[in-house]
C-alpha cells in the first residue's frame, strides 16, 4: 500500500503526517511537496512587484533548493511518525490539487492524505480549498485530516 501525503510545511500538513503515522505505521508513504509558480507570481503582483514568468537561473536554483528542503522535511517527519517515507518534490504546477491527483495516479496510491488548510490563506477562500478539490477529483480514497485546535 502506497500512501501519498500532501505536505506544504503548514501545521495542518504536519498534523496529517502525524495522524497517518498513527493509523498506518510501517506503510510506504510518498510525501509530496508541490511548488506552485502561479501562486508566487500572484504574490509578487499583489505586492506591486513586476511579475516574471521565467525566473533567472539563480532564482530557479533557490526555488528548487527550497522545494527539496521542504519535501525532505516532510519525509523526515513521516519517518519519525513511523512511516517508510520518501520525498517527492514537484515543481512548476499550475494547480496544486491537480498535481496531487496526477502524482497519486502516477504512483497508483491507495490513499491520498491532506490537511484541511495549507498555507493558501486568502487564495483558498477565493478559489476553493486544495483538499476539497482533491477529494472531488481524485477517484481514489482521500483522507482529509483536520489541523490542530487553537488550544493545542
Amino acid at each position: 500500500m502506497t500512501i501519498l501525503i500532501a505536505y506544504d510545511g503548514s501545521d495542518d500538513a504536519k498534523a496529517a503526517i502525524a495522524f497517518t503515522g498513527r493509523m498506518f505505521p510501517g506503510h510506504d508513504a510518498v510525501v509530496l511537496t508541490v511548488w506552485e509558480r502561479l501562486a508566487m507570481a500572484t504574490a509578487r503582483a499583489s505586492a506591486g512587484l513586476v511579475m516574471t514568468v521565467d525566473p533567472s537561473p539563480v532564482e530557479e536554483e533557490a526555488i528548487d533548493r527550497a522545494m527539496n528542503e521542504l519535501a525532505d522535511q516532510g519525509a523526515e517527519l513521516a519517518r519519525s511518525a513511523g512511516l517508510e517515507a520518501r520525498a517527492r518534490p514537484e515543481p512548476d504546477a499550475l494547480a496544486v490539487w491537480a498535481t496531487i491527483v496526477d502524482v497519486a495516479d502516477d504512483l497508483d496510491a491507495e490513499l491520498i492524505v491532506t490537511g484541511t488548510r495549507g498555507l493558501g490563506g486568502v487564495k483558498s477562500l477565493l478559489l476553493g480549498s486544495t483538499s476539497d478539490r482533491v477529494l472531488h477529483h481524485a477517484g481514489r480514497p482521500v483522507l482529509v485530516v483536520p489541523g490542530p485546535r487553537a488550544e493545542e
